[in-house]
């Protein structure tokens, strides 16, 4: 038991630490919500989101659908094309403007969409999903299977609560804005090369 929770937990630890879009978005959304309480949308979202692509890849249906070529190239193209606009979206942010005068942060409608576009609209890490995790957890039975994809779950709520917790102290310490512009735009160059990399797969 023991050993299947911590091979859970180490394998998605080590699939969502690289900053990539989804990560980007939930600390933004951290550092520019007014209240902790009001990233919560962007938290839940994201974590939900991996819990579902962790019980897809366990169960192997996720692994169905990317065999079905019309589906993949839908979903990689979606992907990309999202993601080019929501980075154009970050970079255009006027978070660099002091406190006081910036503009009316997400709403949690808002937040739930971005968060779930981002999360289910790349197949990378759809693919990640099924070939690290789906793939490690034939190797046990239940009850450990369970275990071992629990601690996985686990891994994402901790993960994007985290994130938002930093982006908050940044953006309580950052009065003049010009550390979030800093971050938007940086945010804004990794999703566009997430983008570009998904329109590459695409063409090859």
């Amino acid at each position: 038991m023991i050993s299947a929770f911590l091979h859970g937990f180490l394998l998605a630890l080590g699939l969502i630490l690289p900053l990539g879009a989804q990560n980007v978005f939930v600390f933004q959304q951290g550092a520019t919500q007014p209240a902790f309480v009001r990233a919560l949308p962007v938290i839940l979202t994201a974590s939900f989101c991996d819990t579902l692509l962790i019980l897809l890849a366990v169960w192997g249906v996720s692994l169905i659908v990317l065999q079905v070529v019309w589906l993949k190239t839908l979903l990689f193209l979606g992907g990309m094309v999202f993601l080019l606009y929501m980075g154009y979206a970050t970079w255009t942010s006027p978070a660099g403007s002091p406190a006081e005068e910036r503009p009316e942060p997400l709403s949690p409608r808002q937040q739930v969409a971005f968060a779930a576009s981002v999360s289910l609209l790349n197949p990378h890490a759809i693919m990640d999903t099924i070939g690290v995790i789906g793939t490690n957890s034939l190797q046990y039975d239940a009850p450990e299977k369970w275990v071992y994809t629990a601690s996985c779950i686990l891994v994402s709520f901790v993960w994007f609560v985290g994130l938002a917790v930093c982006g908050r102290l940044i953006g309580r310490l950052d009065r003049s804005g010009k550390w979030l512009k800093r971050i938007n735009r940086l945010s804004a160059l990794i999703i566009w090369g997430v983008a570009l990399y998904m329109g590459r797969q695409l063409l090859g």
